[in-house]
């Protein structure tokens, strides 16, 4: 990338400050008034050829660097943590709040970390790509990445800030004590690439400042379509860090300083503490010194040379525009990825389950995304690097998407390998003082599509719902399907995910948008819907959702498909005994909504059973059964080796209860393979779910 000149008078101030050198010692050594170099300074005037050519003889440099001001010719200050210091009120933070709001887990750094390099894309021709990258250093390696970022100098902090009985203090100490321990450290690498980097001034209002010296500050320029809005996300990167800390190095689309390469810096984020009997705040960064007199000796970002981002891990590949953020000491706390494959694995899944639409392209739109991830152990490849595909996790929901990308849609199915497409009308809420009084608002076409499920996915018959960049926002299973429905995938795009422009659309972005809360997995009540939106606004939330669910019932209902032989569940079968006159309950009984099932790898029957219940006014206590109907014979009995609730039920002791008032539970349960009398294959599965014994719960 070609870099542009910085300003004269902005360069050379800075040039002056970092050489310890007054603008009347300058006016001497040229032989000028002070007044003509202040002019200099303060952008009233420009040296001409022959007194830049002096300029570089006092600098030590050439003309064509005083001339281009694509960098620095005083030398580089010595690197340095500066540690804010205690608040003068004697206010403490014992931790960042905005890493409490999501949990320390891979899959939640990499929605919130993937979503952001998102927002940021450069160039709308191609994908922002970004990559994933592990790194365990052990030994010599760890001994040279930690004496790189002057862990010596932060030792003192992190044993003060440890010392403490706050959750976070004890969190540092068991970091602490497993890098001497275990002589191991994880790192994370997020890359991105064609992103906007982190542009902007050091402290005023940019996407630097944003992310590096504040908190809830989104500053997303993303043209409506940011998928963040909060400014929250940024700190999933910090709280995945076992000591709080985050190294960066970004590529910048917009010259600062004359340079876009290499600006690094590093965040530190500890509880408050003391050492050397000095109170410090907790917040610190790694960089040098300003010589700003306004931000003396604060830690600001540097120009950093090719050695030493590749001794803190930080090289990019490349000089296209983006950011590197380095998780020290990543960690996992979920607590189901124990190793680094599984890391690698979860980083890999995590990544298709919330990006998979935005890896799809077609004829219409090109994919807005590529990911990878990649897994290292001091230097050395552990796993190879993984292309993200998402055909691969989600074969329906990617067929689903190109259709409609491709144009190749169909109104109806009639046969497994279409697509389905129909409009649900989505009502936007008039924003307060700018609808007409008593207007319902306008509406909005987001477009549903469906398609049946493939033979290996995991879940099924959901609704995948997104706006702006596709990423997924939420899925559920819609209500009422008929019995004997077709497993299917359906995806629902709104506002800018539906391709469209248009007023409508940018006005259904940022009311969905608006639904969401932090965590962008809902479109819901939120505190910014009910205060922006006129009334009505969570009902016609609903009522989209009513429609949505409509419109698949009328899909999957008129469908002419045929599907594939081999064994099917019954998906029907309640046998109930009638309650007598005597029992205050209405004369009428629960039966089955729906039932899901498969076979898994292991013969086992997997069901998912939704019942719908009249209204009572005491508790139901239903024991289910599972039989097999054979070719011959009765239906042997088969014991459940799982059997667990799933909406509005609870297990006792093998009988699901349900409290009175509730309409619908839905329970999940799993078959004892060593129970069943034959091969899964050659009977099929009945599910009865009968009164308890015992009577009433």
């Amino acid at each position: 990338m070609e870099q542009r000149g910085e300003e004269f008078g902005p360069w050379l101030a800075r040039q002056l400050a970092r050489m310890d050198m007054s603008q009347s010692d300058l006016a001497t050594r040229l032989g000028l008034t002070r007044a003509a170099v202040s002019a200099w300074v303060n952008g009233r005037a420009e040296p001409r050829e022959e007194a830049k050519n002096a300029l570089a003889e006092v600098f030590g440099t050439s003309p064509d660097l005083v001339d281009s001001r694509t960098t620095d010719v005083a030398p580089g200050r010595p690197l340095q943590w500066h540690h804010r210091t205690a608040h003068a009120d004697g206010g403490r933070e014992y931790g960042n709040a905005a890493a409490f709001a999501f949990d320390a887990d891979m899959a939640v750094l990499a929605r919130e970390a993937t979503q952001n390099a998102l927002d940021e894309r450069l160039d709308s021709n191609g994908p922002v790509r970004v990559r994933y990258t592990l790194h365990e250093l052990t030994g010599s390696h760890l001994a040279s990445f930690l004496d790189a970022m002057q862990w010596d100098d932060l030792r003192p902090h992190y044993e003060q800030a440890a010392s403490a009985e706050q959750k976070v203090s004890r969190s540092l100490r068991a970091a602490l004590d497993d890098l001497v321990s275990k002589d191991s450290l994880l790192l994370l690498r997020v890359d991105d690439h064609n992103a906007t980097g982190l542009t902007g001034p050091e402290y005023q209002d940019g996407r630097f400042a944003a992310v590096v010296r504040r908190q809830l500050d989104s500053h997303k320029r993303a043209g409506g379509r940011a998928g963040g809005s909060y400014g929250l996300g940024k700190a999933t990167l910090w709280a995945a860090s076992r000591f709080g800390l985050v190294l960066i190095n970004s590529t910048l689309s917009e010259p600062h300083e004359g340079r876009t390469e290499r600006r690094v810096i590093g965040r530190l984020d500890l509880p408050w503490h003391q050492v050397a009997g000095e109170a410090f705040a907790g917040p610190a960064w790694f960089g040098e010194p300003d010589t700003d007199p306004a931000h003396k000796d604060v830690s600001r970002s540097w120009w950093a040379d090719e050695e030493t981002v590749r001794r803190l891990h930080l090289d990019r590949q490349g000089n296209e525009p983006g950011t590197s953020f380095l998780v020290v000491g990543a960690h996992d706390a979920s607590g189901d990825a124990e190793d680094l494959r599984d890391l690698h694995d979860k980083l890999v899944r995590s990544l298709a389950d919330g990006f998979w639409a935005a890896m799809i392209g077609g004829v219409a739109a090109g994919p807005l995304l590529e990911a990878s991830v990649r897994t290292l152990r001091d230097g050395e490849v552990v796993v190879g690097e993984e292309r993200v595909d998402p055909h691969l996790r989600h074969p329906a929901l990617s067929r689903a998407l190109q259709a409609h990308l491709d144009g190749d849609t169909v109104d109806s199915l009639t046969s497994e390998d279409q697509v389905a497409r129909v409009e649900v009308p989505l009502i936007v809420t008039p924003l307060k003082g700018r609808g007409r009084a008593g207007g319902k608002g306008r509406e909005h076409r987001a477009v549903l599509l469906l398609t049946p499920a493939a033979d290996t996915d995991e879940r099924h018959s959901r609704v995948v719902s997104m706006r702006g960049n596709r990423m997924t926002i939420s899925e559920h299973r819609p209500r009422e399907l008929p019995l004997g429905t077709m497993p299917f995938q359906a995806v629902l795009l709104a506002g800018f995910a539906t391709d469209r422009s248009g007023e409508d659309v940018a006005e259904a972005e940022a009311f969905l948008r608006a639904s969401e809360p932090p965590e962008h997995d809902r479109w819901d009540r939120t505190e910014e819907l009910t205060s922006l939106y006129e009334r009505g606004a969570v009902a016609r939330l609903k009522e989209f959702r009513g429609d949505v669910d409509k419109a698949v019932r009328a899909l999957v209902g008129r469908r002419e498909t045929k599907t594939g032989g081999g064994p099917a569940a019954l998906r029907e079968l309640l046998r109930w005994d009638a309650p007598t006159g005597t029992q205050r309950r209405v004369q009428s009984f629960p039966v089955v909504r729906d039932v899901r099932a498969r076979v898994g790898e292991s013969g086992a029957w997997h069901v998912t059973v939704e019942i719908r219940l009249p209204v009572a006014e005491d508790p139901w206590r239903l024991t289910p059964v599972a039989k097999f109907d054979v070719r011959s014979g009765g239906r042997p009995v088969v014991s459940w080796a799982e059997l667990e609730p799933d909406e509005n039920c609870r297990v006792e002791r093998g009988d699901l209860v349900i409290e009175p008032g509730v309409r619908s539970a839905v329970f999940r349960a799993t078959t004892d393979p060593a129970t069943h009398p034959v091969r899964s294959a050659y009977a099929r599965l009945v599910v009865e779910v009968q009164k308890a014994r015992g009577g009433s719960a």
